[in-house]
């Protein structure tokens, strides 16, 4: 077996979300999942917009 040294990989796929009885549901590749309160969800989205913009400028800097 030849070791990963590469280290783990950032996923590339988007988690799919629903909702169902007041609960929503994240499902991720590899068998992550989640549920959470429609608030905790809706605060969790907003994190990963901020994060993801915070990141599409460090990846534009690195680009420069």
């Amino acid at each position: 077996m030849t070791p990963d040294t590469a280290g783990p990989q950032p996923e590339t796929e988007p988690g799919i979300a629903t909702a169902e009885g007041g609960l929503v549901f994240l499902e991720g590749p590899d068998g992550v999942a989640a549920t959470m309160t429609a608030d905790a969800a809706a605060r969790t989205g907003q994190n990963l917009i901020d994060a993801a913009a915070i990141a599409a400028r460090q990846q534009a800097s690195d680009e420069d």
